[in-house]
This record gives C-alpha cells, structure tokens and sequence, in this order.
C-alpha cells in the first residue's frame, strides 16, 4: 500500500488532507506535537498511525525521517501564524515560527526529496497561503514565510521538470479557511472562508495531476492575479487595513 506523510495533520486542512489520502487509498501517517488530537484524528481515518513530535526543532525533523521512511506522499502542512507591528511583535514566537514554517518544510523537503529522486516517483506538497504573493503589513513575519515557501517549491518544481524527473512537487496557496489557524495568530477573517475539507480534497485532485501553484476559490485565484498587477504600494496599503480590520476585539 503506497504510504503519506502528514505534518500538522491532527486538525484543519492537515486533518482532512489525511482524510483525502486515505479514501484514495493511501496508508497515512499524521505527526504534530499534540497527542490528544492526534489520538482523536488518527481514529477517523483508515490506516492512519500518528507521531508525536514537535518539528519546530531540527532534531525532531531528523527522528521523523529516521522512523518513517519509504513514503509516496510527503505534505508539509504543520504551520502556524502571528499578528503585530514587527517592531512590537514577539521575537520568540517569531523565531518559532520561522523554524517550523520555514525550517522544518525545508529539511524535510530535503530529505525526502533526495529519496523520491532516486525511485524516481512521488509527490510532495508544501502549503503556502495567498500570503505567499505579497508583503503582508502587521503580518510581516509571516507573509515572510510563506514567501520563502512558494518560492522553494517553484525552484524545486523546475528543477525536476528539466532533469525530466517523474517526481511532482506543488504548493498549495489557501486564501481564508475555516480552521484553527485565525484563533492562533488571534485574527478573524473578513471575508467567508472556505472549508477546510473543500481546501484539501481540491488540493489532493490538482497534486496528483501535478499542479505546480494551487489555488483553492475563485476570489483568492483574482486576489493573486490582482497582487501580480496592481502596483506595490496600492497592495501593501490595501493589506493593511484587511490585517487591521482581522484584529480580533477585546
């Protein structure tokens, strides 16, 4: 049975994209450092086992790869967000969230990357965020990161279509979804998300068709073609008042 890795996968658009894997038949994995959800999750899903790690350490990313290996599937989806004037903002927390967002999907694309090579098959999927195609002004950190992500994986994805490589490698960019993620970086959208479930099943049917840049909505595609066109201080202005009104009150 072909097998998937999971990060971040005991809630949101992990969760359900473990879901997807299995009812297409995939052996799955989940791995997050929270243990009660992760019992919880791997319950409903056929063929699940989980791990407990936290992958914002690099030790933590090598125990992974060490005790799972030989997988078909890798999605980087463990992540997290963060509001605030970067003057102001928490360096920790920031720190923190560069080594998982960044760090962790970094080493593991590494790894696993170098081991699809060789069998010359597979798929790895990094998500990113509509984030990924600005400058974000009170999220600046973050919008950092999910930069750094969608730029990786284009590079990537290039690199293995010249050298004619069967190995697909996409990025997943979700405007708002409906998942734990605003109560952690303490914001609310204003705008209506998607599901998390809508989010993971298109991005599971586009990978296996070897989408490179994944775009769940047709309001977040117009707001990435429009980040494209629009001129750098109109955008940055405009997401500055979309950060400020996200706020949540009291």
């Amino acid at each position: 049975m072909a097998k998937a890795l999971v990060t971040g996968g005991s809630s949101g658009i992990g969760l359900e994209i473990a879901r997807a894997l299995s009812k297409r038949g995939y052996e799955v994995c989940i791995v997050s450092r929270n243990e009660e959800k992760l019992k919880e999750a791997a319950k409903s899903i056929e063929n699940c086992s989980f791990l407990v790690l936290d992958l914002s350490s690099g030790k933590s990313c090598a125990e992974l790869y060490k005790r799972v290996r030989d997988i078909d599937i890798l999605v980087n989806n463990a992540g997290f967000g963060a509001w605030g004037e970067f003057v102001s903002a928490d360096l920790k927390n920031e720190l923190n969230m560069i080594d998982l967002n960044i760090k962790a999907l970094h080493i593991l694309t590494k790894l696993y990357l170098r081991d699809l090579v060789k069998k010359d098959k597979g798929y790895i999927l990094n998500v990113a965020s509509l984030a990924a195609f600005g400058s974000g002004p009170l999220m600046a950190a973050y919008y950092g990161t999910k930069a750094y992500v969608y730029k990786l994986t284009t590079a990537i994805n290039e690199e293995l279509r010249i050298k004619k490589s069967n190995v697909k490698i996409s990025v997943l960019c979700p405007g708002p979804v409906d998942t734990g993620f605003n109560a952690r970086a303490n914001v609310t959208f204003s705008v209506k998300p998607l599901t998390d479930k809508y989010v993971a099943e298109y991005a599971v049917d586009k990978l296996l068709k070897g989408r490179m840049t994944i775009i769940p909505g047709r309001l977040s595609k117009l707001t990435a073609l429009l980040s494209h066109i629009s001129p750098e201080r109109i955008m940055l202005r405009a997401c500055y008042w979309v950060q400020k009104n996200k706020r949540k009150k009291g």
